[in-house]
């Protein structure tokens, strides 16, 4: 049966969560602040990461966790005063990342991210965005042979674990396949079933404009005005408030401050990330991940796009691009990257879990209201396949994935 939905937030899971609800039949009002595609999901490398099927886990080394406490790298920077407001959040992610719990955790992780280009594909089809996609992969750059060689034993591993194709390439083979490199590195991986896209918030503002072509609203409003009403939520819009039997809370970083008025006390935290473009020369033919440096070149509409690492810091807390000098530095040694196009660079926050999993699913005091937040690195990659799950959870359908790891429950026992 068919029923009335509010999805409050327009980046990548909020603009596919909408979408697959009008696929289905339901009357769908999109709801957000700002176009579609246009925070978050903008700012990301346009990496479908089919490969990613081990999150990002807590730096356990005492080498690597010295240098991120002396900031020695461009992978990693904090705000001191911000440390305090995230250190809850951040000892769970360090718990979790240890072998008693992490093992789980990335097969739960695993298991969305197996569908995520599947899933993708007919979004794209239907969306006329297949100009906007390359399916070729993408290369991890290494600057030594010994990181080289560890690396390519864990993709191996990973590789014959997941189903997923990878090819090693020496120094000769890499400098062929980019010769836009500047130097001669000791080879990369490259790994290829993910896929990139030239221009991500245009992507979702394609899925937007399709769900909009199936009947859906797309309408400016303050999520923070959610509130029960007899019919079960309602919103204020720029169009009056919209009251509807359902809402889904897809606001990414924003999530939390939605979340607290309403009771509940997830452990959310944002990692904040910063890019910018450079145009005017040979650029990569594919996404560059420097993976000694946290940082990633990718070949965009605008120009190359350079990525940072994680910030730890308050989400509205003024922009600290150093980092991204930092990136910018170590990139000019491997490409030629000409002035910048954007005067000051961009800056957004991932929303992240303690324990690196989505949260998807039913709220567990609120009938009608539903959660699909917390992707951290990966919402641009999770879009489709979790909309496609929380749509099948709405409906009372035997869903595509097992939905338990990511019930917000998890964090209430």
């Amino acid at each position: 049966m068919t029923s009335s939905v509010l999805v409050l937030g327009a980046g990548m899971v909020g603009t596919c969560t909408a979408l697959h609800l009008a696929m289905r039949g339901h009357a769908v009002a999109l709801v957000d602040r700002c176009e579609p595609g246009r925070e978050t999901s903008y700012g990301n490398a346009g990496i479908l990461q089919r490969e990613a099927v081990a999150p990002y886990a807590f730096p356990r080394s005492i080498p690597k966790l010295l240098g991120v406490a002396l900031k020695r790298g461009a992978d990693v920077n904090y705000h001191l005063g911000a440390l305090p407001g995230v250190a809850g959040g951040l000892a769970r992610y360090w718990r979790n990342s240890g072998a008693a719990h992490y093992p789980a955790i990335a097969g739960a992780y695993a298991r969305l991210i197996e569908h995520a280009t599947g899933e993708h594909a007919p979004l794209i089809a239907a969306a006329g965005a297949g100009d906007l996609v390359r399916r070729e992969g993408y290369l991890h750059l290494f600057r030594d042979h010994a990181g080289l060689d560890l690396a390519l034993a864990e993709a191996r591993a990973l590789a014959q674990s997941h189903g997923l194709r990878h090819a090693a390439l020496d120094a000769g083979a890499l400098a062929a396949a980019e010769p836009a490199l500047r130097q001669r590195l000791p080879g990369a991986i490259h790994w290829l079933d993910p896929w990139s896209v030239s221009d991500p918030g245009e992507l979702v503002a394609r899925y937007a404009a399709h769900f909009q072509r199936l009947g859906g609203r797309l309408v400016r409003g303050d999520a923070a005005s959610l509130r029960q009403s007899p019919a079960g939520w309602m919103v204020n819009t720029a169009d009056g408030p919209l009251e509807a039997e359902h809402a889904v809370i897809a606001l990414g970083p924003w999530a939390d401050l939605l979340l607290r008025p309403l009771g509940y006390r997830l452990p959310l935290f944002v990692k904040r990330g910063y890019h910018r473009h450079y145009a005017g020369a040979a650029g990569p033919k594919l996404p560059l991940y420097d993976v000694g440096r946290g940082l990633v070149l990718a070949p965009m509409r605008r120009g190359v796009r350079l990525t940072t690492g994680a910030e730890f810091a308050r989400r509205d807390a003024p922009a600290t691009p150093w980092q991204l000098g930092r990136a910018e530095a170590s990139a000019r040694e491997l490409l030629d990257l000409p002035e910048p196009v954007e005067a000051q660079p961009w800056m957004g926050a991932r929303p992240c879990t303690a324990d690196m999993k989505p949260v998807i699913g039913p709220a567990p005091r609120h009938r009608g209201l539903w959660f699909n937040f917390g992707h951290a690195h990966q919402g641009f990659t999770l879009g489709p396949v979790s909309g496609r799950l929380l749509t099948e959870l709405i409906d009372g359908e035997t869903p595509l994935v097992d939905p338990a790891p990511y019930a917000a429950q998890r964090f209430e026992r």
